[in-house]
C-alpha cells in the first residue's frame, strides 16, 4: 500500500498502474486473502477512508469516462460503504483507461458464412418477441461476446448493456460473439432507463430454484458481473424475482456466460411446452 499523498505525486500512467495495483490488493485484503506482507496496515487511517481517498484521486483522471465517474461517487456517498465493490469497479474502470482488461483466453474463431436461403438471399432472425437480458457491469470481453452469442442463438429478441459494461464491440468482444454482436439488436441503458412495462428478474443465488421458477412469457433477465454479481441495485429493480441455478460442487461456482446459457435452455423450454 502507498499513502494518498504519495500517490498524488505520480503522474499519468504511473499514477494509475499504482492505483490500479492497489485497489486490487485491497480487494484480497477485503476478502480475506492477501499475501504475506501485503496485508493493509495503515494506522493512521481506516481502510474505508483509505479507498474513499485513493478513488478521489482516480476520479480526478481527466481520462475516466462521465459514466464511470458518477458510479465512483455514488459508491463513495452510500451508507454504508460497500468497500469490495467500489474496489472492484474503480480497479476495472482503471484497466479500462489503461487499455488491459481482466485476464481471459485467447479464442480462435473457426470461418463460417452467414446462413442463407436457397435463393441465396440472408435469413431474417428468429426470436422470442420480449425476451431480453441486461448484462450488468460485464467487464471480460470474452464473456459479453458469449453472451451476445447465447442470446442470439436462443432467440432472445436483444441485449441490454449497463453503463459500464465493456463495449461489445471491443476486438475480442466481437471474435467470441462469432457475427451475433452485428445482428443482435443492443442498447446502452441504465437500471432507470430499461422498459417499465415488463418483467424484470435476475439470474443470482439465493432466489428461486430455477426448475420451479415461472419464468414470463416476456421480460428482461439480469446478470451481473464476473466477480460480483447482481448489484443490490439491480436486485431492487428485479420486480418479478430471483431465480438461482442449484449447484452440488463445492464452489459452487459458475462462468457467467455458462450460467446465462443454462437460464436461457430454462426460459426457452418453458415458452415452448
Amino acid at each position: 500500500m502507498i499513502e494518498p499523498g504519495k500517490l498524488f505525486q505520480l503522474e499519468g500512467g504511473q499514477k494509475r498502474r499504482k492505483l490500479a495495483l492497489t485497489f486490487g490488493a485491497l480487494e484480497r485484503d477485503i476478502l480475506g486473502i492477501a499475501e504475506k506482507g501485503t496485508e493493509y496496515n495503515f494506522t493512521t487511517i481506516p481502510r474505508p477512508q483509505y479507498i474513499k481517498e485513493i478513488t478521489k484521486l482516480l476520479l480526478k483522471d481527466p481520462k475516466l469516462p462521465p459514466e464511470a465517474a458518477a458510479e465512483l461517487t455514488r459508491l463513495i456517498e452510500a451508507e454504508p460503504l460497500d468497500e469490495l465493490r467500489l474496489c472492484n469497479c474503480a480497479r476495472n474502470h482503471l484497466l479500462a483507461i489503461i487499455g488491459t482488461f481482466p485476464a481471459e483466453w485467447d479464442l480462435v474463431i473457426a470461418p463460417h458464412a452467414a446462413p442463407s436461403n436457397p435463393d441465396g438471399t440472408i435469413k431474417q432472425r428468429d426470436f422470442f418477441p420480449g425476451v431480453a437480458v441486461y448484462a450488468e457491469d460485464i467487464r471480460s470481453p470474452f464473456n459479453i461476446g458469449s453472451i451476445f452469442r447465447t442470446a442470439e442463438a436462443m432467440g432472445a429478441e436483444k441485449v441490454y448493456i449497463s453503463p459500464c459494461c465493456v463495449d461489445p464491440e471491443q476486438p475480442r468482444a466481437v471474435r467470441s460473439g462469432m457475427g451475433c454482436i452485428e445482428t443482435l439488436g443492443w442498447t446502452r441503458a441504465s437500471l432507470d432507463e430499461l422498459p417499465q412495462d415488463v418483467p424484470v428478474f435476475a439470474l443470482e443465488t439465493g432466489g428461486t430454484d430455477i426448475n420451479e421458477f415461472k419464468f414470463p412469457k416476456q421480460g428482461i433477465c439480469i446478470i451481473g458481473s464476473e466477480e460480483l454479481g447482481v448489484s443490490p441495485e439491480a436486485l431492487k429493480r428485479a420486480d418479478y424475482g430471483c431465480v438461482t441455478i442449484p449447484m452440488k460442487g463445492l464452489k459452487a461456482s459458475l462462468n457467467v456466460g455458462v450460467a446465462f446459457g443454462i437460464l436461457m435452455q430454462k426460459w426457452v423450454e418453458s415458452l415452448t411446452n
